[in-house]
């Protein structure tokens, strides 16, 4: 068994974006953009992505790229990793979220080098939020961590905050993840979402009220998860 496998999750009935893998991003899809970071830092045969839908197979397919059709009742991307760890056993599994089309290769790296050195531990990155918009925004999910770097809790509120309601000082997720073989395999067998979970839409949340630790790591702040046609914009704008 090898230490890891990439996977990238990619379901085509977004609720905030359509078909959003297949998203023509200067002429090149999505999932494509999203898979060819990830062929920046470990070799195509250590990437899979993992889809409940035909059309993002067959595009997989057609660019040799390592594809799975999974369930389209997963109740989340990581779900959708779980179930890929029922086929694939690996150690840990990097999960990087198909909607990435620029996520860092720097990051990914990084993040295979925390989890070979903790490959018992759910691992993910965080970055500060330098903006307003983003600390109010309901699509970016915040971060609170205890001094040790274990979450406490994410959510898409505003935190932390004061009476005021003001933006001070916060951190924001960044797709990218780390699962071992025995966390999926936990996570996966809730059939359903979690309370908090469930009202956040944000699954590390599952991890956290089970009494599953997870370590965040710093990353760069150079990665937008496009969830909305703003983000689209932004995504357009900075690829050249």
């Amino acid at each position: 068994m090898s230490d890891f496998i990439i996977v990238i999750p990619a379901r085509y009935k977004s609720k905030r974006l359509l078909g959003k893998p297949l998203i023509q991003i200067k002429g090149i899809p999505m999932i494509i953009r999203t898979y060819n970071q990830c062929k920046k830092v470990v070799d195509p045969s250590k990437i899979l992505v993992a889809t409940d839908d035909k059309r993002i197979f067959n595009l997989c397919k057609k660019n040799n790229i390592n594809t799975m059709m999974t369930s389209n009742k997963c109740l989340t991307g990581t779900d959708r990793v779980a179930e890929v760890a029922k086929k694939v056993k690996k150690k840990f599994y990097i999960n990087v979220q198909g909607d990435e089309p620029i996520c860092n290769p720097a990051d990914i790296k990084r993040i295979i080098s925390v989890a070979k050195k903790y490959p018992k531990l759910v691992i993910n990155g965080f970055t500060e939020i330098k903006n307003k918009n983003m600390f109010y925004s309901p699509h970016i999910p915040k971060v609170i961590f205890r001094n040790n770097g274990n979450l406490i809790f994410m959510s898409r509120a505003p935190i932390p905050t004061n009476k005021k309601n003001s933006f001070i000082k916060a951190w924001r997720q960044v797709c990218i993840y780390s699962f071992p073989y025995n966390s999926l395999k936990i996570f996966s067998n809730l059939k359903k979402k979690t309370p908090l979970e469930k009202i956040e839409d944000l699954e590390l949340n599952r991890f956290v009220e089970i009494g599953h630790e997870v370590k965040m790591i710093k990353m760069s702040n150079k990665s937008i998860a496009v969830d909305t046609k703003s983000d689209l914009k932004k995504v357009r704008k900075l690829i050249k």
